[in-house]
């Protein structure tokens, strides 16, 4: 996800009703609940106040906890201009997801900024590096960042080698073109082998935006697979309004999780809560953009992730997360990291959190 780019595309408005059946009585249930909380460092710096849906003030992690929360997302740059995001703070920030009792997923962007289906840049520090260079850079960077964590007692529970990566990444070395998976593949062994080599229980994730297509997601997974990529959990990011229906979600979940016999985890969702917009930045998602007729309320925004975990748990999912639930609008905590303070948050409409930070009582993490 990148708010502000995802603005700029062409929106669909999904009017059609669909209609969710009940949690049937043999669901497995949601083990991995889960929030990305990556904004929320930079937040609780600038002083930033969470209150529960009494009005109380509250530390957020108690909050979403309270929500049903049991795992925090953390995304990973390597050398980010605004300084946030990177080794020190994902530790830091690590010791307090993991002092409040949450599993961690560490998502690696390798990049230093955002990395998402529509660009996924190199770091500075590897920019002019050939294919096998970044092998031993992914490799390298991979292992220094789980072994630092495991040091200080905050070993991650699960690791997603890249972010979105729907036609590769680190461009253009790691990019698939012409059905060359190969380049790729090399790549995300290496994260592989790195996670594995630091700890043998931590999962490995491999993440695309495919959950809108059948065959998009085949054509992917099928190709690192045919390349001998290995990977324990298929994650996929599911944003209605550019994703299609629940019902199209669910038969995508039901596909990759028997055609490749690997849990699934919905890695990014979100609803909007208003139409408004409480700064500058326009939304990444307007608030007037509906699916299913839902409308943009709290009530709606509690709604339609009710519906989502529903869909998921029907279709055999592990695990549900909700994309940056506490990035309300805080003057300071901008989208782009090489202007943090300048500029604005296009997400103020999608968490759970209003402008004055008090959460919407009706969102719940259910397993």
């Amino acid at each position: 996800m990148r708010p502000s780019i995802r603005a700029l595309a062409t929106v669909v408005v999904l009017a059609a009703v669909v209609v969710i059946s009940p949690v049937p009585a043999s669901a497995a249930p949601l083990t991995m609940l889960g929030a990305d909380v990556s904004t929320l460092q930079r937040a609780l710096d600038l002083g930033a106040r969470y209150y529960n849906a009494s009005g109380v003030a509250a530390d957020p992690y108690d909050i979403l906890k309270s929500k049903g929360v049991n795992y925090a997302r953390l995304r990973i740059w390597n050398n980010p201009v605004s300084g946030y995001n990177n080794k020190a703070k994902v530790l830091q920030q690590a010791r307090a997801v993991k002092a409040k009792g949450l599993r961690l997923l560490i998502d690696f962007h390798y990049s230093d900024t955002w990395a998402d289906p529509g660009v996924q840049t190199p770091p500075s520090a590897w920019a002019s590096h050939s294919l096998s260079q970044l092998q031993t850079d992914v490799y390298n960077y991979t292992y220094d960042i789980c072994s630092s964590l495991k040091a200080q007692g905050t070993t991650p529970d699960s690791v997603q080698i890249g972010n979105e990566i729907n036609v590769g990444m680190l461009w253009p070395q790691g990019r698939v073109t012409n059905n060359n998976f190969a380049p790729l593949a090399s790549l995300l062994k290496q994260g592989y082998n790195a996670t594995k080599a630091c700890n043998g229980g931590t999962q490995v994730m491999i993440h695309t935006a495919d959950a809108d297509s059948m065959a998009n997601a085949r054509w992917f997974y099928d190709g690192i697979r045919a390349q001998g990529v290995v990977w324990d959990v298929t994650a996929l990011s599911y944003y209605c309004m550019w994703h299609g229906t629940l019902a199209n979600l669910h038969n995508v979940i039901t596909d990759v999780r028997t055609r490749y016999g690997k849990p699934v985890v919905i890695a990014e969702t979100a609803y909007q809560f208003t139409t408004g917009n409480a700064d500058g930045t326009g939304n990444s998602i307007p608030g007037t953009v509906l699916c299913d007729n839902i409308p943009a309320t709290w009530a709606g925004q509690a709604q339609q992730f009710t519906w989502t975990q529903n869909t998921a748990r029907n279709a055999g999912a592990i695990g549900v997360f909700y994309w940056e639930p506490t990035w309300y609008a805080v003057p300071g905590n901008g989208w782009d990291p090489r202007n943090i303070n300048g500029s604005g948050n296009g997400w103020d409409n999608m968490a759970i959190f209003n402008w004055s930070g008090q959460v919407n009582p009706s969102v719940v993490w259910t397993p």
